[in-house]
């Protein structure tokens, strides 16, 4: 069938109009929360450290201020702009460590077969088995706070997420005959895997990995809350809201609810955007069968 440009013009058109509004106002909040925490140093107007105690609670909307400032004079805003760089690159890390630990053994069980399925996908159960927030404070408990300590124990949490998807979504591709004939055309294994079947697989992988991103964010926010993330100076959202207990006791609530807000939009425009991708992978599977 030909298309002319007219016809294309008119099923772009199509296509925007059925993407759904959420879809939007996720991608649009997401790529806003990534854009200020690059140019934090350019649009923060103050220090994120700057303390003025003269300037305590100050509410949101006063001079100098937009935000308002937390019990020791910090700027609100200045601290939400620096700590989103935290708040989005530790679950960046988990994402991407556990995406490739969950891939790689995910492809290596469905290919091997036998005992070495065997004892990889029952690994994997018992790693799934084991709460990823516990998991990331005994080890704490071990390595001392920090960051690195708890992306690393959780992006080991979250591997099974991935890696069982990835299992069987391989099986399933392996059952295929075009694997079979490069087999037959004398291509070696490795070969078969990375060329061919791990691009049939990534797709999955991206539509998990954008959840766990969201799950992430919340753990690591839920350890700072509770002193076992990040260390002072450095601060995130969830330290921030840690912080900000005694000002709520105080009434300015603004302190500790900003940055709640932020990992709340952060996580449902990171989930609104995984499940699309999953919906899309999954209508064009059907398509394909």
């Amino acid at each position: 069938m030909t298309f002319t440009i007219p016809a294309l013009r008119a099923k772009s058109a199509r296509t925007r109009r059925r993407r759904p509004l959420s879809l939007t106002l996720a991608s649009v909040s997401l790529a806003l929360a990534a854009l200020t925490a690059l140019l934090a140093p350019v649009l923060a107007p103050h220090s994120p450290d700057a303390t003025n105690l003269l300037d305590a609670l100050l509410p949101p909307g006063s001079p100098g201020h937009l935000l308002g400032t937390d019990s020791t004079g910090r700027d609100v805003l200045s601290r939400l702009l620096y700590g989103a760089r935290l708040s989005l690159l530790a679950p960046l890390g988990v994402v991407l460590l556990s995406g490739l630990l969950g891939t790689t053994i995910g492809l290596l069980a469905a290919r091997a077969g036998g005992w070495a399925d065997a004892v990889l996908s029952r690994g994997m159960d018992i790693i799934f088995a084991f709460p990823s927030l516990l998991l990331a404070m005994l080890v704490v408990a071990v390595f001392g706070p920090g960051i690195a300590a708890p992306v690393c124990a959780l992006a080991v949490s979250y591997t099974p997420f991935i890696g069982r998807i990835v299992r069987s979504v391989a099986l399933q591709e392996s059952a295929k005959p075009y694997l079979e004939s490069y087999r037959v055309m004398g291509f070696g294994e490795i070969w078969v895997t990375v060329r061919h079947l791990l691009p049939n697989v990534l797709p999955v992988v991206i539509a998990q990995s954008a959840l766990s991103f969201g799950y992430a964010l919340v753990d690591l926010a839920s350890l700072s809350y509770l002193g076992l993330g990040v260390r002072p100076p450095s601060s995130d959202w969830g330290s921030m809201i840690n912080e900000a207990q005694s000002a709520i006791l105080q009434g300015s609530a603004w302190t500790g609810l900003i940055p709640g807000v932020a990992v709340l939009l952060t996580v449902v425009s990171v989930n609104v955007i995984g499940e699309h991708v999953g919906a899309s992978i999954g209508r064009k599977g059907s398509e394909g069968a």
